[in-house]
């Protein structure tokens, strides 16, 4: 059961009902099942930013490596944690080009974070589009700030997109990272894969400049994490 979850969790962030389908077991025990992995430090979760009644249920990856390593540690000494790489490096110019798109409401925080976070990882190898099911008029000088401060990227001329000037383009991966924009998202031609990341708008975060840069710090680190596994994923599907 917990490896199912495991394998359910790997690929989008998902609410326990979700799981229960995924699955096909009772909530009680899904439940019982998700609190194991949460004890163990494998999976958190995050309230809901649609509806306060439900949390997403995120797979640490970098944990589930560190267990895994220390694991493989007791089986032989070439599988040692040192021995393994954190995240495997990529090469996509063998692969065909991977269409994405990452959704938010406001499309001012963390979906251009996410695009230009994937656009600089992909060295230009995948084709990727942000936009807002209620987009700002302008992005968020904190995510200005902190892609070109701390990953040097500079995202300065880009402006919100509405989501519907979008919805007759051909995607590979629909990526929301947004609760209530997960909700509003429209279906896309040839039915591209969802994918769900539960990150809170850091643009609601902190009483002062700085620490809402911090907020942004926290979630551009998080989006940086879950795109640099998403490489790997685009190699082995397209290969």
């Amino acid at each position: 059961m917990r490896w199912r979850l495991l394998t359910e969790l790997a690929g989008s962030d998902y609410r326990v009902r979700e799981l229960v389908t995924l699955v096909g077991e009772p909530q009680n025990l899904v439940s019982y099942h998700l609190r194991l992995l949460r004890d163990g430090g494998l999976v958190t979760a995050t309230r809901s930013s649609f509806d306060g009644r439900d949390s997403y249920y995120h797979l640490d990856l970098d944990r589930c490596a560190d267990a895994l390593a220390d694991t493989g540690a007791g089986l032989h000494p070439a599988l040692r944690r040192e021995s393994l790489p954190r995240i495997p490096r990529v090469d996509l110019r063998r692969s065909p080009r991977v269409g994405v798109l990452f959704v938010c409401t406001g499309n001012s925080a963390r979906s251009p974070i996410a695009e230009a976070l994937l656009r600089h990882r992909a060295d230009g190898q995948v084709e990727v589009a942000s936009a807002g099911s209620r987009p700002k008029p302008r992005l968020h000088r904190n995510a200005v700030r902190v892609l070109r401060e701390e990953f040097g990227i500079d995202i300065t001329g880009q402006r919100p997109r509405r989501l519907e000037t979008l919805t007759g383009r051909r995607f590979d991966y629909v990526i929301s990272l947004c609760d209530k924009a997960r909700e509003a998202c429209p279906d896309f031609p040839d039915q591209p894969r969802r994918v769900h990341w539960s990150i809170p708008d850091p643009a609601t975060a902190g009483d002062t400049d700085q620490t809402n840069y911090s907020a942004f710090q926290h979630t551009a680190t998080d989006i940086d994490t879950r795109v640099k596994r998403l490489l790997p994923v685009f190699a082995a599907t397209r290969s």
